[in-house]
């Protein structure tokens, strides 16, 4: 009965869609999209043992896009009953009247959408009751408190959640699937001689079965900021710079923008024109994979229908493609590259070497290990962020750091890239190792 029930749940999401298209055709648009997204799921956060918030939380929505003469109109409601949803559809198409004609405004190509739909196993539902949820945050932090520095928590976390996205369009596209995200997480905090640090661990994935344990998430939250006593600064300098893993992905999210449409066709990118240049050192291969069976930004087709196709955007160092939906193609005279919505899992090819190994080579410099601030600036490239992480001597951590700046240019930094290790961190839609820049501008004491 559950199925045959969800079935006809999905059945009349599917005929709202098609009912919002048959509406703005009926009321003059010449193309129409619509949307459904539904998510519900469960959240929980434990602090010293007891539970500090417990939430179930459920959202819908459903948008339409219409157009009218090249001009767009865009509505949207959480009432899913025939005459909110007529109304929203009429609302897209007064909006329309009103908005400017832009000759690139419209719905993707026809021979641009996904024909192809395969399971990319992305749902896997954690029937997880909230006493069971309370349980293993719980259990989390108090892994994490056992040592005795470990003075006092920001708690753990424990989330589950459960989506299903429809898209269609008036090209006759029409595409859905259910996906589910799930994580947990810990943060607490050391004290020792009157100093105190903070660190955190998490795990996530779309499989409850592939997270890591409560114990140990805990174990290496507190391992993490129990190595954080002790930190001090260090004097300002320009030195080789080790981004770990989940730093390095901010990084590539940089480089993203700057390549991404948007940005590109406003003329804010300190990548403009690139196509073809060598952005990256020689050591560099980025490669997007939409289809990874259970990848935390896998997609068959993007937020316009367009079909998604694994490629590679840098090779051995040298730019190959932008991210590109379908208007800032046009508006770039180019084609979609399926990215309306985002980049699809973009995974830095990672090297040979350990994070110690990274460290060996590199002898004496700084390990980055967390960034604080926004301090970089898009169209010109220039970079500055607060970090902190650990000075290496004789390719050893001799203590930990904190109260620095890292600088550069983007551009340069790129380019300085000498070393990637092999400890990929696949918990983002950026997948990647560590890596070794020769040379940045440390700004301590």
């Amino acid at each position: 009965m559950e199925a045959q029930s969800l079935s006809r749940h999905e059945d009349r999401l599917l005929q709202l869609v098609q009912f919002c298209l048959d509406e703005a055709g009926r009321l003059g648009a010449e193309g129409a999209e619509a949307s459904i997204g539904i998510e519900h799921g469960l959240s929980v956060n434990a602090r010293l043992g007891e539970v500090e918030t417990l939430e179930k939380h459920n959202s819908r929505r459903l948008g339409v896009t219409v157009y009218v003469d090249h001009r767009k109109g865009t509505s949207s409601t959480t009432d899913f009953e025939l005459p909110a949803v007529r109304n929203a559809v009429l609302s897209a198409c007064n909006i329309a009247k009103f908005t400017e004609q832009d000759e690139c405004a419209g719905l993707a190509d026809p021979d641009q959408l996904a024909t192809e739909l395969p399971d990319l196993e992305l749902d896997h539902p954690w029937q997880l009751s909230p006493d069971e949820a309370v349980e293993i945050a719980i259990e989390c932090e108090n892994k994490a408190r056992e040592p005795e520095e470990i003075s006092n928590s920001e708690g753990a976390g424990v989330s589950t959640g459960q989506g299903t996205h429809i898209y269609g369009n008036s090209h006759g596209f029409m595409g859905q699937y259910l996906s589910t995200r799930h994580s947990l997480s810990c943060t607490v905090i050391a004290e020792q001689d009157g100093g105190m640090q903070r660190d955190y661990w998490y795990t996530t994935s779309r499989d409850p079965a592939r997270l890591q344990s409560a114990t140990e998430v805990g174990e290496i939250a507190a391992q993490r900021t129990l190595r954080r006593l002790g930190a001090r600064k260090i004097a300002t300098q320009t030195t080789p710079v080790i981004f770990e893993a989940g730093m390095a992905r901010s990084l590539l999210s940089h480089f993203v923008s700057a390549v991404s449409g948007s940005a590109l066709y406003r003329k804010a990118s300190f990548l403009l024109d690139h196509l073809n240049k060598k952005v990256f050192s020689d050591l560099v291969t980025l490669s997007e994979d939409p289809h990874i069976k259970g990848g935390l930004a896998s997609s068959a087709f993007d937020m316009e229908g367009v079909a998604t196709r694994p490629r590679t955007l840098v090779a051995d160092g040298v730019l190959q493609g932008y991210v590109l939906s379908s208007y800032s193609a046009r508006k770039l005279g180019m084609q979609t590259t399926g990215n309306a919505g985002g980049i699809h899992n973009l995974i830095l090819q990672p090297g040979e070497q350990t994070l110690d190994q990274l460290m060996s080579g590199m002898q004496r410099g700084l390990l980055v290990t967390e960034l604080i601030g926004h301090g970089v600036n898009g169209v010109t490239g220039d970079y500055s962020r607060g970090a902190m992480g650990y000075w290496v001597e004789n390719g050893e951590i001799q203590h930990a750091v904190e109260e620095i700046t890292v600088a550069g240019n983007l551009k340069d930094i790129f380019q300085r890239i000498v070393a990637i290790g092999s400890d990929t961190d696949a918990r983002s839609r950026i997948v990647t190792p560590s890596v070794l820049i020769d040379g940045m501008t440390v700004a301590g004491s």
